[in-house]
């Protein structure tokens, strides 16, 4: 029987017609005990994609998550958010705010995570991150105070903080509006979680229209 449920979501999923019927909490998802503060606005649908750039099933993720974005509607939002449990995921979360503070994470974003995994290039070092973010038109100098500015030390506390308020204990993982927690586990694959979520994004949509 789950069989043919994972079947059917997976056939249905992929035309955009997944029906938030045929999840089971607990089973393919799992819900926070207190809901945490989303970011986007009040009519939007937050959907946060945890992760850490050093972590090979994020980075394998990738390629079904940018499928699925770009078909998303414009009442969904998503939200990035880089996991911080010390040592280089914190050092990748700077990598990460300082992109953004640099106005360049967008086109950043899958090359980072083409040159760890990839290139072999860890970029726990900062001259390899000033390196990389050469690459966009960032002076060395620009990339130093990006990376040390106080600013980016204070999203990546708030985002341990955010990680913390989630439950999260290791990624990837989706969180729906807050509330609906997606994992490779509960999903069944990696392929699997973006099409989870989608669902998911109906039955927000659904609650919502109650």
């Amino acid at each position: 029987m789950l069989k043919s449920l994972m079947l059917a979501l997976t056939g249905l999923a992929m035309s955009g017609l997944a029906s938030a019927q045929n999840l089971v909490e607990g089973e393919h998802y799992e819900v926070l005990d207190e809901p945490v503060e989303t970011r986007v606005a009040e009519d939007k649908i937050e959907i946060t994609e945890a992760f850490w750039y050093g972590c090979p099933h994020c980075y394998n993720l990738q390629s079904h998550v940018r499928e699925w974005y770009a078909t998303l509607d414009d009442d969904v939002e998503v939200v990035h958010l880089p996991a911080t449990m010390g040592g280089d995921w914190n050092t990748h979360a700077r990598v990460f705010y300082a992109a953004e503070e640099l106005g360049i994470r967008e086109e950043a974003h899958a090359d980072i995570f083409h040159a760890i995994h990839e290139e072999n290039r860890s970029l726990t070092d900062m001259d390899q991150v000033a390196e990389l973010f050469s690459d966009y038109g960032v002076s060395e100098a620009e990339a130093r105070e990006a990376l040390d500015a106080f600013g980016v030390k204070a999203q990546v506390n708030q985002a341990h903080s955010r990680m913390r308020d989630m439950r999260l204990m290791g990624v990837p993982a989706l969180m729906v509006d807050g509330r609906y927690l997606v994992t490779p586990s509960s999903a069944g694959s990696l392929d699997n979680m973006p099409q989870i979520a989608a669902a998911l994004i109906e039955k927000v949509r659904e609650e919502r229209a109650d």
